[in-house]
């Protein structure tokens, strides 16, 4: 029997997950935690008429918010929820022409890529001179959450388990992760400005749980830094507009990126 990739893989979860359609009718768009953001991003930069693609659109939350949308996913039932133009594709081989899309977003998407510096060239191809991209992934996902280890009884646990589940608080405070981010992300940029080359995207892989979903993000295969993206395209003469200037982007935490592309 031949055993099934990872993308595979993933490729069955979001396919059952998307089938499972009780509740897709009854969330307003509106109500989506990005959807203020990124209707402010359409409007902003004049998008209604515009040729715009979302990467990962899953059930088509944002498909109407412009008139020649375009979408693509990997699972193949999303396309009972979209309405307007849809293939099926990943973010890192993207089926379409060099320059062909004025803007792009994709949301709550690229943690859930094996091959995330692929996917960021993809779009960089993908998109023309000039074009914007909204990029909003879930930043910092924890290799722990796979096993849901912060949602789990202590008694649940083995011993192994327990050492996790009580070290996360730790983790998890904003000291713990300044101590080692900061010197990591000045470093980064300092190595940057001093050899004037595309930097390579750095992140880190970890284990997802296609089996149980146990909390957000047990799915997901990689942890991002946003300060990595932001170095990533600006080291590509982009401009990240959300974060222009050097000081603002090494105090990034969360949140969209906006970039406009000048290739």
């Amino acid at each position: 029997m031949t055993v099934p990739s990872d993308f595979e893989k993933a490729r069955r979860f979001y396919d059952q997950e998307y089938d499972k359609s009780q509740y897709a009718s009854k969330v307003a768009p509106e109500r989506h935690i990005f959807y203020s953001e990124l209707t402010d991003f359409v409007n902003r930069y004049n998008l209604q008429d515009k040729k715009v693609l979302e990467i990962g659109c899953g059930r088509g939350t944002f498909q109407h918010l412009t008139e020649e949308y375009m979408s693509v996913d990997i699972a193949f039932a999303v396309h009972q929820y979209i309405k307007k133009p849809f293939m099926v594709c990943s973010a890192p081989e993207l089926c379409f022409r060099n320059n062909e899309f004025d803007a792009i977003w994709t949301v709550t998407v690229l943690e859930h890529v094996q091959a995330p510096e692929r996917a960021l060239r993809e779009i960089r191809r993908v998109l023309r001179p000039g074009g914007f991209l909204f990029l909003a992934p879930a930043w910092y996902c924890r290799p722990w959450a796979a096993q849901g280890y912060p949602v789990r009884r202590f008694s649940d646990l083995d011993f192994k388990g327990k050492l996790i589940k009580a070290s996360i608080p730790i983790r998890e405070s904003s000291l713990f992760r300044a101590l080692y981010l900061f010197p990591q992300r000045i470093l980064r940029r300092l190595t940057w400005l001093l050899e004037r080359e595309p930097t390579a995207f750095r992140y880190r892989q970890i284990e997802p749980n296609y089996e149980k979903y146990w909390m957000s993000d047990s799915d997901a295969v990689n942890s991002m830094d946003p300060h990595e993206v932001i170095l990533w395209f600006e080291s590509r003469g982009d401009l990240c507009v959300s974060y222009p200037s050097s000081v603002s982007s090494l105090l990034v935490r969360s949140g969209p990126l906006v970039f406009q592309v000048r290739k």
